[in-house]
């Protein structure tokens, strides 16, 4: 993912919410978000090339996401997939923070990311570039290829837009309309991550269209107080049009020892 506003524990009804824009080269293939069949307890979406997922939930309540730390001065072709992270806290059994704790000691193993881990009753985050584990404090957060909370104005954007969102009964329409705002911030307004101003423009936006990369696919995602889970994955062409739309529904099951 490349931009993810996330509500935890903000409402009473809604413990978490999560609305994301996933963006990338447009010729890496990936599969929409299914149920996994060698993993039936997984439902994410899949990349095809490195086998691992950018966000995904299971049947148990556990929740991930990753996006990438934006330093092209610091990128591996050797380094690991980041997508295998998400997939390999999805299909363990470990605590969020056992689990990001143990990520420390291999954490340069990869190129830069933030990883957001959690479960029924815990939301963490891991920055690659802090090194060190942290709970997210009940209320709304965002983040993009920087740190968490960093005021990039499409990351305060969406902070915003989650507050409002929450606002409304059912949020998810709200978050859709957010994650497909094109609008550009003014130049001054712009991070500067060393890829050139043009770039920066580019990657500006919430929504962001082109032939060779862009938001592949938006995704909102509930998870309500009885453990009712709601998620709702839109795929988009190079122009932003929604071409395909995956919505799936189910109830958290209890963990077994």
């Amino acid at each position: 993912m490349c931009l993810i506003a996330i509500a935890w524990q903000a409402r009473s009804d809604l413990p978490l919410v999560v609305a994301a824009n996933r963006d990338e080269w447009r010729d890496r293939p990936a599969k929409p978000a299914h149920w996994w069949p060698e993993r039936p307890e997984l439902f994410a979406g899949r990349d095809l090339q490195a086998g691992g997922t950018w966000m995904g939930i299971t049947r148990t309540g556990r929740f991930a996401a990753v996006t990438n730390f934006r330093d092209p001065s610091d990128k591996r072709a050797t380094a690991r997939s980041r997508g295998t992270l998400v997939t390999a806290f999805l299909v363990g059994n470990e605590t969020p923070a056992r689990f990001l704790s143990n990520l420390s000691a291999s954490a340069s193993e990869y190129n830069g990311f933030n990883l957001i881990v959690g479960d029924a009753t815990s939301l963490l985050y891991f920055g690659s570039r802090d090194g060190q584990p942290r709970a997210l404090d009940p209320g709304v957060h965002a983040i993009s290829n920087h740190l968490m909370d960093e005021p990039w104005p499409k990351v305060v954007a969406a902070r915003l837009g989650m507050d409002q969102a929450l606002e409304e009964r059912d949020p998810s329409g709200p978050l859709f309309k957010l994650l497909s705002d094109g609008s550009l911030p003014s130049d001054e307004d712009l991070p500067d991550t060393g890829v050139g101003v043009a770039w920066e423009r580019r990657l500006g936006s919430a929504l962001i269209t082109g032939e060779d990369y862009g938001t592949r696919a938006s995704t909102v995602f509930t998870l309500a107080d009885k453990g009712g889970i709601s998620f709702e994955e839109r795929t988009r062409d190079a122009s932003g049009e929604v071409t395909g739309t995956v919505r799936e529904r189910f109830v958290v099951e209890a963990v077994t020892a």
